[in-house]
């Protein structure tokens, strides 16, 4: 266990306590719950570059690192929209039709993924800047809404968001195509 994957493993258990934050600010209505979310969506979003830096800096590269890594982004930005799209009388919901594509997306990534590995070995996933834009477009979406700013942005972040993570969830299923097509095993046998 890295340092890297120690801070990545704290991460990933800062993620239920900003879930709670935000339902206990639509629950009681006090503000101190928001900017408490806010704070630990920030922090979070900023220990993901500081457990990148170490693992780099620091030669502490590892597998679970790997998985760790993406897995806390993907547990903070699912649990942030899905939660921030519920019914709220004090917040401007996020669109639930930003919800679907991002929920979309990830099942099949996590599918496809699964299934490249049991076929040919191993899934290499290549980050794509459609991919990496729309996560920075689905944090900002988020931030803006734990910042109550106006929702006629908000819903353009949004439409945005759901543009591009559409469009990097139909790149990543070509590239996981192409890697069953490439490999031998994913071939008919024929009849002898």
């Amino acid at each position: 266990m890295t340092t890297a994957n120690k801070v990545t493993v704290f991460r990933i258990l800062l993620v239920p306590f900003f879930v709670d934050q935000i339902l206990e600010f639509r629950d009681d209505g006090q503000d101190w719950h928001r900017w408490l979310a806010l704070a630990t969506f920030a922090a979070v979003a900023v220990m993901d570059g500081v457990d990148g830096f170490i693992a780099r800096r620091f030669n502490q590269r590892s597998e679970l690192g790997a998985v760790l890594d993406p897995l806390a982004d993907k547990l903070l930005l699912v649990s942030a929209i899905v939660t921030l799209s519920l019914n709220h009388t004090r917040l401007d919901p996020i669109p639930r039709w930003l919800t679907f594509p991002i929920l979309t997306r990830d099942v099949l990534l996590v599918i496809g993924a699964v299934l490249i590995h049991y076929t040919v070995g191993s899934a290499k996933v290549r980050p794509r800047w459609t991919g990496k834009t729309a996560t920075v477009l689905q944090m900002a979406t988020v931030i803006w809404t734990l910042l109550k700013w106006p929702q006629s942005i908000q819903t353009w972040l949004a439409a945005a968001a759901a543009t591009l993570t559409l469009a990097s969830g139909f790149q990543y299923l070509w590239d996981g195509m192409q890697q069953l097509a490439a490999s031998p095993r994913s071939s008919a046998n024929p009849r002898q």
